[in-house]
């Protein structure tokens, strides 16, 4: 066996140096996210009660406004059908990308376009689907919870497409390879092979998406605007967590204020809740 190479002090230095400035940097950008928790937790948390989750905001200004229910099961309701729209096609668009269009000019097309609309700003699907959608009367007029969730959907689509093509592309050619050489169709190779293999990074990657889409407020006032009851048609106007949030904090009275902030304390609940779940079904999805 060779002798062990004695590290010389001035490397110790420097890795000692590399060392603190890593953490150094790490504690810079742990800051920003600390801040935000403690506001959350120390404005937030006052506002929460039986009665602020039970109960419709009422526009009273001078007693009690009322809670976030409406808020909160209108969002739930309108990221869901966003979420049952765009994660599939999402998916979809990534399978096809990864499984039978790498190359070619359409394929380089569609990434183009994928990369542009991950950088437009959430606004513009906003106005796109309010022109389309709410004005039009294609398909029904005024503003409607559904059309709220298209708006969510295009947000997402992007984040999704981009985030499954980047995991279906580490799946190991060989056991692509490996499948097809015993006789299996490229369909059931994906469907068996490929989406079992790549689960945990999909839903990591909807999650992003999902997380991205609950805390939007400008394409929900142009689509879904603001109600003060509980509605679960999504034909109808439906209230969400960031716009109530929208519209409380700009308020005079305290009380409104503080609804915003347990709003915005229960829309980043609601995130990580659903977060730990979805990492908990990936993890026994993997095991399995």
């Amino acid at each position: 066996m060779s002798a062990l190479v004695a590290i010389s002090p001035g490397r110790r230095r420097k890795d000692g140096a590399a060392r603190a400035m890593l953490a150094a940097a790490t504690g810079i950008a742990l800051v920003p996210l600390v801040l935000i928790i403690y506001y959350l937790l120390h404005k937030g948390l006052g506002a929460w009660s039986s009665n602020f989750f039970t109960t419709d905001p009422n526009g009273n200004f001078l007693g009690d406004p009322g809670g976030i229910k409406s808020a909160i099961l209108g969002t739930l309701e309108m990221v869901g059908l966003a979420t049952a729209m765009a994660v599939p096609a999402g998916i979809g668009v990534a399978l096809y990308l990864t499984e039978y269009g790498r190359e070619g000019w359409f394929a380089s097309a569609v990434r183009y376009f994928i990369d542009v609309m991950t950088g437009v700003p959430s606004i513009v699907f906003g106005l796109f689907i309010y022109i389309t959608l709410v004005l039009s009367g294609a398909l029904g007029s005024g503003f409607a919870g559904w059309k709220g969730s298209v708006a969510l959907a295009l947000l997402m689509l992007p984040v999704v497409t981009r985030a499954a093509e980047v995991v279906l592309l580490l799946v190991p050619d060989s056991l692509r390879e490996a499948a097809l050489a015993l006789g299996a169709p490229r369909w059931r190779v994906v469907m068996r092979i490929v989406l079992p293999t790549a689960l945990p990074g999909l839903v990591t990657g909807s999650l992003l998406a999902i997380a991205r889409a609950a805390g939007e407020t400008a394409p929900l006032l142009f689509t879904a605007t603001l109600v003060q009851g509980t509605s679960f048609d999504p034909s109808q106007r439906m209230n969400s967590l960031p716009a109530q949030i929208f519209a409380d904090v700009g308020q005079a009275q305290d009380r409104l204020v503080e609804r915003a902030w347990g709003a915005a304390l229960t829309l980043v609940a609601l995130i990580l809740v659903l977060t730990l779940v979805a990492r908990l079904v990936s993890k026994r999805s993997r095991i399995a």
